[in-house]
């Protein structure tokens, strides 16, 4: 008989100990929306591929790859190949209010805590790791709804900053917003990357990069590389 209560005793506790961390998994979770989505992009001609971009929420989940590959950059422009008498577009600074990036949804995850991107800077070459924070701040403005007009409705609509977006610069530079379809980006961080000495690949690709493109080639090697401005 004492086996039998013991048991239920022990079988109550530990119910009641995973009940607690189910909970507190749930409230961690709770945000106004079902996923957040993470974004990259690079300063004109300033070519980046990313290796890989790992997400740990708050509840200390890890998301392998939560991002990869080609960053967003205005130029060059897709599939054109063609060198240009006049470059148009201009790398030197941030933009004010950046766009959602390229990137996708971290389905799954909480809120985000800390953000580790690894990426190839192709102009120079280099390669670069970033472990980026996520204040408490920053994820309370994730949560909270504005109201703002926007222009793809035609009228003033509750959107949320459900979207972190970084760009990555020669230089190892990390620079951080927090963005919404509608609302205004605000600047959350700017975060000093060190070099990877394993170099592309984690050393697995004998230190070939990531090729670069004719057009942002002709224009680093005509107007050089801006690392001050960002």
């Amino acid at each position: 008989m004492n086996k039998v209560l013991n048991s239920y005793k022990n079988g109550l506790v530990s119910f009641i100990i995973l009940l607690a961390a189910s909970n507190y998994v749930v409230g961690d979770q709770s945000m106004p929306y079902d996923e957040w989505r993470l974004g990259f992009f690079a300063p004109d001609y300033m070519e980046v591929w990313i290796e890989t971009a790992d997400v740990v929420d708050v509840n200390n989940f890890v998301f392998r790859r939560a991002g990869s590959g080609i960053a967003s950059i205005r130029y060059p422009r897709p599939l054109v190949t063609k060198i240009p008498d006049d470059f148009s577009g201009d790398p030197k600074g941030w933009p004010e209010s950046p766009g959602w990036g390229k990137g996708k949804y971290v389905a799954g995850a909480a809120l985000p805590r800390q953000i580790y991107v690894r990426w190839q800077s192709m102009v120079e070459p280099k390669t670069y790791e970033a472990y980026i924070k996520i204040s408490e701040a920053t994820r309370e403005m994730m949560r909270n709804s504005v109201d703002v007009f926007c222009p793809a409705d035609g009228k003033v609509i509750t959107d949320y900053r459900k979207a972190i977006v970084i760009g990555l610069s020669p230089g190892g530079i990390a620079k951080a917003w927090v963005a919404g379809p509608c609302v205004r980006s605000v600047e959350i961080s700017r975060t000093q990357a060190t070099v990877d000495p394993r170099g592309p690949y984690e050393g697995k690709s004998n230190g070939h990069y990531r090729p670069l493109t004719d057009i942002s080639k002709a224009y680093v090697e005509k107007f050089g590389i801006p690392y001050e401005s960002w």
